[in-house]
C-alpha cells in the first residue's frame, strides 16, 4: 500500500485546512486510516483514526471539536477537516494505515506541513 498525503499549508488561527490522504496497492478495508503529527522538537503524537469498514472515530483530546475525519470507500480516501486551527497545530502531518486490533502502523504516507500562525 501506499499512502500519498497532500492538502497542508499555511493559514492564520482560527482558519481551516483539509487533509487528503490517497491510499493506492490494495483495498483499505481491513485497517485504520491513522493521522499523526510531529511539531518540531517533540515526538509523532496521534491526532485522530477512522475504520475503513464501519467509519467509527477517535480522536485526541486536543483536536476534539475542532477536527473530524472521514473517509471515501469509492477513491480509497481519507481525509482530515481541520477548523478552528491554533498555532500550536503546527506539524508536519501523517496519514498511516493501522492495523484494527494492535493499531500498529503497516503503511505511513510522506506527510504534509501545515503551518498555523498567530
Amino acid at each position: 500500500v501506499q499512502l500519498q498525503a497532500s492538502g497542508g499549508g499555511l493559514v492564520q488561527a482560527g482558519g481551516s485546512l483539509r487533509l487528503t490522504c490517497a491510499a493506492s496497492g490494495r483495498t483499505f478495508s481491513s485497517y485504520y486510516m491513522g493521522w499523526f503529527r510531529q511539531a518540531p522538537g517533540k515526538e509523532r503524537e496521534f491526532v485522530a483514526r477512522i475504520r475503513w469498514s464501519g467509519g467509527s472515530t477517535d480522536y485526541a483530546d486536543s483536536v476534539k471539536g475542532r477536527f473530524t475525519t472521514s473517509r471515501d470507500n469509492a477513491k480509497n480516501t481519507g481525509y482530515l477537516q481541520m477548523n478552528s486551527l491554533k498555532p500550536e497545530d503546527t506539524a508536519v502531518y501523517y496519514c498511516a494505515g493501522l492495523r484494527t486490533i494492535t493499531l500498529s502502523a503497516d503503511y505511513w504516507g510522506q506527510g504534509t506541513l501545515v503551518t498555523v500562525s498567530s
